[in-house]
């Protein structure tokens, strides 16, 4: 699909690009979801994974962060799940608990059950970029999917986990079958990232969310091999590859490896060590997105404005710095504070010379 040439300035994409931009530009991670009154407005007697299924309602979800706060990326409306349930795995989003599976996965039958996704799997994903790609103009839009680790430590788990025993337990003692079951998870994550960049979005993040719960040792033998398969497969598109997890600190300068061209920092690890520890593992120094700890969003604007500062202070350790929460908006946050952080970050990272 042909993009809009204005996206070619946007300051999103110079940033993840590592290029001289206007102001540091902002998004927030989770912008479109509970926070959001018009969002429980729209979303009220219709599920999650319902509301995925219909381009209006994607559509209008994604853009009300940009048009609520002024936010230099919108991110396509989904969720990290949303891909297997639509090629027919059994799986559901229930309110307050997350993802959770009917049948865990503990064996090759299993494994066998998550089969490919296809275009003809998601041709309302297809339809509700195109129309916000016209819709955005010069804002770009950014898709994403779970990564082949997160998503797993659902299917194997059956739901949400704090220590993702059965998880590690797969991995140690059926080294085989998890091998196998990252594979076809990183084929997923392949084909709905391709899916969404054909359509018109014009860059790309990979979650994998609770890769923080791993070592460094296990993360490079079980978990960046798949990771690195789906960047690969993505490069060839030409768009900012960015990669995040929770609590990944020790884990910065692997996931930058994996192939990512933005590395995504929570709040735990400032953002110029983040960078020393990506540019120490053997990489050269990568823009960076983050990394704004959400539990300030509820501090009050004399408690943010210098953690803000800060942040920015930081970030000019990297060729380019995306500004975010360090993880996702909180549900109870209040729309006028990230409104005005995002006022405040574009102003006043104007006057700073790049």
């Amino acid at each position: 699909m042909t993009r809009p040439s204005a996206l070619d300035d946007s300051a999103y994409l110079l940033a993840a690009r590592g290029e001289r931009v206007p102001h540091t530009p902002v998004w927030f991670m989770r912008q479109a979801g509970r926070a959001l009154p018009e969002y429980r407005a729209v979303r009220e007697g219709i599920s999650m994974l319902e509301s995925c299924l219909r381009p209006d309602l994607v559509v209008e979800i994604t853009l009300q962060p940009v048009r609520r706060y002024g936010v230099d990326a919108a991110i396509f409306y989904s969720d990290i799940v949303a891909p297997l349930k639509f090629a027919g795995y059994d799986i559901e989003i229930k309110p307050g608990i997350g993802p959770v599976v009917a049948d865990p996965i503990r064996d090759a039958a299993g494994v066998a059950a998550v089969r490919p996704v296809t275009p003809a799997d998601v041709p309302f994903t297809t339809e509700a970029i195109q129309q916000l790609v016209s819709e955005l103009g010069g804002t770009p839009l950014i898709g994403f999917a779970g990564a082949p680790f997160t998503v797993a430590s659902y299917l194997v788990e059956g739901g949400p986990s704090k220590d993702f025993a059965k998880t590690k337990a797969m991995m140690h003692g059926d080294p085989e079958l998890w091998h196998t079951l990252a594979d076809r998870l990183a084929d997923v994550a392949i084909a709905y990232l391709s899916v969404q960049v054909e359509a018109g979005a014009s860059a790309v993040q990979l979650f994998d969310s609770w890769a923080g719960g791993l070592s460094p040792r296990d993360y490079e033998r079980f978990v960046l091999p798949h990771s690195a398969k789906v960047f690969d497969a993505i490069a060839a598109y030409g768009v900012p590859r960015v990669h995040f997890g929770v609590n990944t600190g020790e884990l910065l300068g692997l996931m930058s490896n994996a192939g990512a061209d933005v590395v995504g920092v929570d709040w735990r690890v400032p953002l110029d060590e983040a960078v020393r520890r990506v540019t120490a593992a053997g990489g050269a120094p990568k823009p960076v997105q983050g990394n704004l700890d959400p539990a300030l969003l509820f501090a009050g604007w004399d408690a943010i404005q210098p953690e803000i500062d800060r942040i920015l202070a930081e970030g000019k350790a990297a060729p380019g710095h995306i500004f975010n929460l360090g993880h996702g908006v909180p549900p109870d946050a209040d729309p006028e504070v990230l409104r005005r952080i995002t006022e405040y970050v574009q102003t006043v990272s104007a006057h700073v010379p790049a």
